[in-house]
């Protein structure tokens, strides 16, 4: 009779489990029926107009208000390290007032342009195509009128640091190193000293420089200086970088600027091998300078300069490094080469080392964007990232009304984020890098602001590919002033192979 009874109550239990299950499958699945039928054109997107709304939106039910479910904001939002910016993008206490400056924000894409303007630049393009260019092909392009659009006037609020005669910037500590090297001139950047903004390093006037839109304007000459600094300044200090999968090292220089050196791991001819997985691919030098100058030629100017440099393993590293766990890594190979390996996830080890010719080195240096200490930024996560799983599928692979979910879904649902993102994609896909899983943004912009295309070195791993997946995203949302500019470099055959010889016929190292 007992056991009976033990059976009835297990078959229970499981017919109740069985019905939740159903539930929650039915509840996930209504809202994208729903949608499904509701769907018009995928490609545009229109922000919200009325931000003060969302607190009345959200009290709604979710199919109702269209308020994506805990999981979808669980995937989308912010994804940072920093406790504080975990707080929603929709903070009651951040929602702007009638009139308020930032419900007005607009990018420089957004100024006075219409569809007129923009057929006359198509057709200028057209008209002067066959004709002589003056100079070079990337002057031409950069002569062009969408190419000269001016930023609006810049405040106090839209500028990373504002620059007081009373309140001097200390080069030293912003590199939060304890130890100095004394050569050189120490009072040349004292900041204690009568000093200008021009008599600044190059890496301060670069940290300056940056505003809302952009971390470095058009034709800013600093950013050329900066480039010639990464190749030429005495390197003072050498320290492994910690997280990641594989070695970076953070180089000091001699005026206290520091950069990101990636070593060169393989040839430019080498492409990724077939079976390698993205998130297994090595990390390239070369890829990380070209990143930085396709950023430049698509007119987005977020990839902090990178500059290519020949390194003397000894002297530049090994003799100026205070890391013992770095110095302890290097050894003379059996042909006489100095190699070294330091510590990573992958690829550090004796099979893996990097080896000089004989102590000559080859790698990417980048500039440091400012100390998180005196600008914090925040990390997000992206809404079209992989699933970094050998079998696993993301769910924007599965899900073809995904892009409708992140347009209702903070930050994405107003502004200009969710066109930001589109921009990304296009960059990724001309650099073949599907490894985009986060990106990164100022805390004092808040959501009004660019994003920051770091991390680009697992781009360009194969040439003779085009990686379609990378433009799903695409495929919902586009932002049309990209697409003219790429309309220009068809129409004027200035395809982006040729800007880049020009770059490189510039840089010893690219």
């Amino acid at each position: 009779m007992k056991m009976l009874l033990f059976r009835k109550f297990r078959v229970l239990i499981l017919m109740v489990f069985l019905i939740a299950c159903s539930m929650h499958i039915l509840i996930d699945l209504l809202p994208k029926l729903e949608r499904r039928s509701n769907i018009g054109c995928s490609c545009s997107h229109t922000p919200s107009e009325d931000p003060q709304n969302w607190a009345k939106h959200r009290g709604r039910s979710g199919v109702e208000s269209g308020w994506p479910n805990k999981h979808t904001l669980r995937i989308l939002q912010d994804f940072s390290n920093e406790p504080n910016s975990n707080i929603s993008s929709h903070s009651l206490e951040k929602i702007p007032k009638a009139g308020d400056k930032t419900e007005g924000f607009k990018r420089p894409e957004h100024y006075a342009q219409n569809g007129d303007e923009n057929r006359r630049f198509i057709q200028d393009t057209v008209l002067n195509k066959n004709g002589p260019v003056k100079g070079s092909r990337l002057r031409a392009l950069f002569d062009h009128p969408l190419f000269k659009r001016a930023l609006p006037s810049l405040t106090d609020e839209d500028t990373l640091f504002n620059v007081n005669t009373d309140i001097r910037f200390d080069p030293k500590g912003a590199t939060e190193n304890q130890e100095w090297h004394a050569e050189g001139n120490v009072e040349e950047y004292s900041p204690t000293g009568e000093l200008a903004v021009d008599s600044y390093p190059n890496w301060l006037r670069f940290h300056i420089g940056i505003n809302r839109y952009e971390l470095y304007s058009r034709h800013n000459p600093v950013i050329d200086a900066l480039l010639r600094d990464l190749v030429s300044q005495r390197i003072t200090s050498v320290a492994m970088k910690s997280g990641g999968t594989q070695l970076k090292l953070i180089m000091t220089f001699q005026n206290y600027g520091q950069a990101l050196f990636k070593p060169m791991k393989q040839t430019r001819e080498q492409e990724t091998p077939p079976d390698f997985f993205y998130f297994s691919d090595f990390e390239r030098h070369n890829a990380e300078i070209a990143a930085f100058h396709l950023d430049r030629i698509l007119d987005f100017r977020r990839v902090p300069p990178v500059a290519g440099r020949l390194l003397n393993m000894t002297k530049e590293i090994k003799d100026v490094t205070r890391d013992k766990k770095l110095w302890r890594t290097f050894f003379i190979s059996p042909a006489n080469n100095i190699c070294f390996y330091g510590e990573c996830s992958y690829y550090c080890s004796t099979e893996h080392a990097l080896c000089g010719k004989p102590d000559q080195i080859e790698g990417s240096l980048a500039a440091f964007l400012p100390d998180l200490a005196l600008a914090k930024r925040k990390t997000w996560r992206n809404p079209w990232r992989r699933s970094y799983n050998k079998r696993k599928k993301a769910e924007w692979e599965v899900d073809p009304d995904y892009c409708e979910e992140v347009k209702q879904t903070p930050p994405y649902d107003s502004g200009t984020r969710l066109l930001d993102i589109m921009d990304m994609t296009i960059f990724d896909f001309l650099m073949g890098n599907m490894d985009r899983h986060h990106y990164e943004t100022f805390e004092k912009f808040g959501n009004e602001s660019f994003i920051i295309h770091l991390d680009n070195g697992r781009g360009f791993g194969k040439h003779s590919h085009d990686e379609v997946s990378i433009l799903v995203p695409l495929s919902q949302c586009c932002r049309k002033t990209t697409g003219l500019r790429l309309h220009i470099e068809m129409h004027l055959h200035m395809v982006l192979s040729v800007h880049c010889v020009c770059i490189v016929n510039r840089f010893p190292v690219c």
